[in-house]
C-alpha cells in the first residue's frame, strides 16, 4: 500500500514537471491563417460554367467559368443599330443648294445682258436714238437682278448653316451611343470569370446553372504555399521581437512530439487588445496582448485553423 502511494506520488510529480516543461517550450501561441481572396461575379446573370472544385489548384489569370452574356450581346446590337439609323435621319443639303446655284447662274446671265443693254442704250442716247427713261428702266432692272443674286447667295448660306446645325444635333448622339457600346463590350469581357491569384480553392459558393448578381461571391481562394501564424505576446515580450526576425514555429506531431518550421515575423500590432478566449499566452495573468503575424512556408501539412507555437530564441 505504501509502495502504491509512492508510485502515484511519483507519477503526479512527473506530470506536473512535464506540464511545466510544456509551458516553457514556447514563447507564444496562435492559429494558422491564410490570405484569402473572395472571387465575385462582376455582372449579373446565369452561371453557364464554373470549372473548379474545393481543394483544386488554380493558376493566376486562368478562366474558370463564365456568365451568360447573350442579353449583353443583344443590347450591343441594338445600340449599334441605333447608331446606324442616325445617318438616315440627317438631311442632304446639296440638292437644294444646287438648285439655288443654278438660279444664280441664270440671274448672273440676265445681269450681264442688262449691263450690255445699258451700255448700248447710253450710246443711243448720245446719238439721240433713245430716251433717258429707257436707261432708267435698265438701271432699275440691273439693281433688281443684283439684289436677287445677293439674296439667293444668302439663302445658300442659311440653308447650309441650318442643315448643318440640324445634322450636328442628330449626329451628336453618336458619341454617347458609342460609349454605351464600349461599356457593353467591357461587360461582355467581364462575363468571363478570371481567377485573380494563384492558389487553392478553399470554399466554393456557387454552381453552374445558378443565377448570380454583381458582387456575389462565387468561391474563395488562397495561396496555401505560404501560411501565417497569428500569435499573441505580452507587453513584456515586445522587446524580444522585431520585423523580419527569424523564429521557430512548432506544431503537434503526434501525442508528445513537435514538428519544427522556420518562420519570419512580418507584422507586429501597435495596439494592445484583450486576450482572445481561445489563446493562452505565456503570462496567464496578462489581460492585454499584442498580435503578431509569422509567415511560414507550408510543406502541405499546415492547415488553416491549426494550432501552432512560437519560440523566439
Amino acid at each position: 500500500m505504501r509502495f502504491s502511494s509512492l508510485l502515484a506520488l511519483g507519477v503526479a510529480s512527473l506530470l506536473f514537471t512535464g506540464c511545466g516543461l510544456n509551458d516553457k517550450i514556447s514563447d507564444a501561441s496562435g492559429t494558422f491563417e491564410v490570405d484569402e481572396v473572395l472571387v465575385s461575379s462582376e455582372i449579373p446573370g446565369k452561371i453557364m460554367a464554373l470549372n473548379l472544385e474545393e481543394g483544386s489548384l488554380v493558376a493566376k489569370d486562368s478562366i474558370v467559368g463564365y456568365i451568360d452574356s447573350v442579353p449583353l450581346g443583344l443590347q450591343r446590337a441594338q445600340v449599334e443599330a441605333t447608331i446606324g439609323a442616325l445617318r438616315q435621319k440627317t438631311m442632304d443639303v446639296q440638292p437644294q443648294v444646287k438648285l439655288l446655284r443654278d438660279q444664280i447662274v441664270v440671274l448672273k446671265a440676265q445681269f450681264d445682258n442688262a449691263q450690255y443693254e445699258k451700255a448700248r442704250t447710253e450710246r443711243l442716247i448720245k446719238a439721240d436714238a433713245a430716251t433717258t427713261k429707257q436707261l432708267d428702266d435698265i438701271n432699275n432692272q440691273i439693281d433688281v437682278l443684283n439684289k436677287q443674286i445677293k439674296v439667293t447667295e444668302q439663302q445658300i448660306k442659311v440653308q447650309e448653316t441650318a442643315t448643318g446645325t440640324q445634322n450636328n444635333s442628330i449626329l451628336s448622339e453618336t458619341n454617347p451611343l458609342r460609349k454605351s457600346v464600349d461599356q457593353i463590350r467591357e461587360q461582355i469581357k467581364r462575363a468571363s470569370i478570371v481567377n485573380p491569384v494563384a492558389g487553392t480553392v478553399i470554399t466554393k459558393y456557387a454552381l453552374a446553372g445558378e443565377i448570380t448578381t454583381a458582387g456575389k461571391a462565387l468561391y474563395k481562394i488562397g495561396d496555401l504555399s505560404q501560411v501565417t501564424l497569428r500569435a499573441y505576446i505580452t507587453g513584456s515580450q515586445l522587446s524580444q521581437v522585431k520585423l523580419n526576425q527569424q523564429v521557430k514555429v512548432m506544431v503537434d506531431d503526434g501525442a508528445k512530439k513537435y514538428k519544427d518550421y522556420e518562420g519570419t515575423i512580418t507584422w507586429i500590432s501597435d495596439k494592445a487588445e484583450f486576450t482572445p478566449k481561445t489563446i493562452q499566452t505565456k503570462d496567464e495573468r496578462a489581460n492585454l496582448v499584442y498580435a503578431i503575424k509569422i509567415r511560414v512556408k507550408n510543406d502541405g501539412y499546415l492547415k488553416i485553423g491549426m494550432y501552432g507555437e512560437v519560440k523566439f530564441q
